[in-house]
């Protein structure tokens, strides 16, 4: 049963089922609880689908876990304004949306899940086998236990999760692909062409002149958007950075000491042994086993085969001690001699008996060598743990207080970070990057969402830092005079004409092709390079052809010519050949391309199923209710 979950989560619906339920059941708990998270939390609606409610625990949940996943690919922190501008809230709530919609469906049909399928499914599912292929009842609850769930709650959301499933599978089973799709895929993948090309560089354009002033004017009258300068602002900014105020010095060498004797692992390769475990029923059982294994009567392993393990099942692996999740059974296997049995250890999942055949010692860095390290990570979070808050709320009641931020900044040493024009790239006036600015990329939208004298929000930053900015002028964007940028226009104009030119002199070379010219006499007599292509496919390069050239190619009849850009030149060609595979059905090519087809297909299907289901079923969103789900503005 699961192997089908994990099938279905190939295709569009799957993905969306297994994302959204699994990712609000474990990451979601992380954040808002296991318990609360599965109450409900606010008794709000924020939409519902026919009678099947989204509440507003749901969406902040999902939201949350969106936005934490956005931020970790893109590696910085998002602002409310961005995730918004990302459109993750409507992502979130279309994901629910769906999710509420086949749950609805699956309430109308009357469908139901039985226990003995979801019992099947859990007991099939190899995340919960051992190395003998069977159902591990410890391994499930530790999987479960790790993951934050009681195995009530993991039974409820896996019949909810099969019956979405089921019914998808329901309406896409074995879709048929019709072979006139298929025939019309094999040739627009297939066709290959060959062409003879022209290429005409820019000095193919001939000597171009400087232009006249009215041509100038011309040129700038119709291009003035291409020299506009930016808006510039000039800023002050207050930083208060967490690592420049601790004060490493102030630390004595017994609190570091202290410190690395506690987490002596942190500064080097931990010891790592290799262990291996027999479980029993109970102590008695235990102590009887390692009385053979003592006397010699039977070998650990003769032991382990009689308790139903082979040798694979023996080793949980070569392990730090902190790397096992039983503390009972690490602090037993990290006190063994190598080699040898240890008494039974009663731990979380019944009694066991350890062996540790191989030690990998620990290599860890002397104190002197990490002192300095661990004297900035103490003064660091002395800071953090109340400098840092009294010097913010000394800062931001100087700032109720409507003082500036230079005055703040001198009353209390820091130092004022004055930008004079910076604009919403980061440049300067001249084009360069302005050093210095924290966070630039949540400082500048900042700065420049704001107004000269807005009473401005403080920012956070990556490091637990936080940004006060001061608005002090505002240069608006503006058309440069043609006598500031007149370099850059006839730049502009030169390289304007040189088109122009290739393209008119392009254009008089494909209708002399045109008219039945060979393209052999046509580059002897132009003196313009000639090269012969061919096995050409679609949406590839080939040799200097852009696949702008390619895509002219294949769009241009066999036998006819045109014309296409080329970096700075052109390129005129002339399609001399076409040819596409005669298409076979029932070949392992056309088979993949079925599966590929039948899946692309089957998520349209779903996508009108669902949306069908919505229409008729009826969607109403509760904005005020999203609003205040996702904390007012987002």
């Amino acid at each position: 049963m699961l192997q089908s979950i994990r099938n279905a989560s190939q295709h569009w619906l799957g993905k969306v089922v297994l994302t959204v339920i699994f990712t609000f059941l474990i990451a979601g708990v992380a954040i808002f609880g296991v318990e609360e998270f599965f109450r409900g939390g606010s008794s709000s609606t924020v939409a519902t689908v026919g009678k099947t409610p989204i509440s507003a625990e749901e969406v902040r949940t999902a939201y949350q876990n969106q936005l934490q996943r956005y931020q970790a690919q893109l590696k910085r922190t998002l602002t409310p304004d961005q995730a918004r501008s990302l459109g993750l809230e409507r992502q979130v709530l279309s994901q629910l949306i769906t999710e509420a919609a086949l749950d609805q469906k699956t309430t109308d049909l009357g469908l139901a899940v039985s226990d003995a399928a979801v019992l099947r499914a859990i007991q099939d599912e190899p995340s919960f086998k051992n190395a003998n292929g069977t159902f591990d009842r410890v391994l499930f609850y530790q999987t479960l236990q790790r993951a934050g769930l009681n195995e009530a709650m993991f039974v409820r959301e896996q019949r909810s999760v099969i019956a979405r499933l089921q019914l998808a599978d329901a309406i896409v089973a074995e879709l048929p692909v019709p072979q006139a799709i298929r025939e019309a895929v094999h040739r627009y993948s297939t066709e290959r062409r060959s062409a003879a090309v022209l290429t005409l560089a820019p000095s193919a354009a001939g000597e171009i002149p400087a232009p006249s002033e009215e041509e100038l004017t011309a040129y700038y009258d119709n291009n003035k958007a291409s020299f506009r300068a930016p808006e510039y602002r000039s800023l002050n900014l207050l930083v208060l950075d967490p690592t420049a105020m601790a004060k490493p010095e102030a630390v004595s060498e017994e609190e570091a000491r202290k410190v690395y004797e506690a987490n002596r692992n942190r500064f080097g390769k931990p010891e790592r042994r290799t262990i291996q475990q027999i479980s029993f029923p109970d102590e008695a059982a235990a102590n009887e086993a390692r009385a053979k294994i003592e006397s010699g009567e039977k070998p650990f392993e003769a032991v382990a085969a009689e308790r139903g393990l082979d040798p694979k099942q023996l080793d949980l692996g070569t392990l730090t001690k902190s790397e096992l999740f039983d503390p009972a059974v690490g602090n037993a296997a990290f006190a063994l001699e190598q080699g040898k049995v240890s008494e039974p250890v009663k731990g979380r999942f019944g009694t066991v008996l350890l062996r540790v055949t191989a030690i990998e010692p620990g290599d860890i860095k002397p104190f002197d060598e990490v002192k300095d390290e661990i004297r900035k990570e103490i003064a660091l979070q002395r800071v953090r743990d109340g400098e840092f808050d009294k010097a913010q709320d000394a800062i931001e009641d100087a700032r109720a207080s409507a003082k500036p931020l230079a005055e703040i900044a001198k009353d209390r040493g820091l130092t004022l970070l004055s930008i004079p024009a910076v604009d919403a790239q980061g440049n300067d006036p001249s084009g360069k990057p302005v050093e210095g600015i924290p966070d630039k990329e949540t400082t500048l939208p900042a700065a420049f969402r704001a107004d000269v004298g807005n009473d401005t929000e403080a920012l956070r930053t990556k490091t637990g830092g936080t940004i006060w900015y001061d608005v002090v002028k505002i240069d608006p964007s503006h058309e440069k005079p043609l006598s500031e940028v007149r370099d850059e226009a006839v730049k502009g104009w030169t390289q304007a004409e040189i088109a122009k030119r290739l393209v008119a002199k392009s254009k008089e070379l494909t209708e002399r092709l045109e008219k039945g010219e060979a393209i052999e006499a046509v580059a002897q007599e132009t003196g313009l390079p000639l090269k012969q292509v061919a096995d050409l496919g679609r949406n590839q390069t080939k040799d200097d052809l852009s696949g702008d050239i390619v895509e002219r190619i294949f769009t241009t009849p066999v036998g006819k010519a045109a014309s296409a850009p080329s970096g700075d030149g052109r390129a005129v060609f002339k399609v001399t050949a076409a040819t596409v595979p005669a298409f076979v059905a029932g070949t392992p090519s056309d088979r993949q391309l079925v599966t590929s087809l039948r899946t692309a297909l089957a998520d349209d299907v779903l996508g009108e199923f669902i949306a069908e289901v919505q229409k008729s079923a009826g969607v109403n969103v509760n904005q005020t209710a999203l609003r205040r789900a996702l904390g007012g503005e987002y």
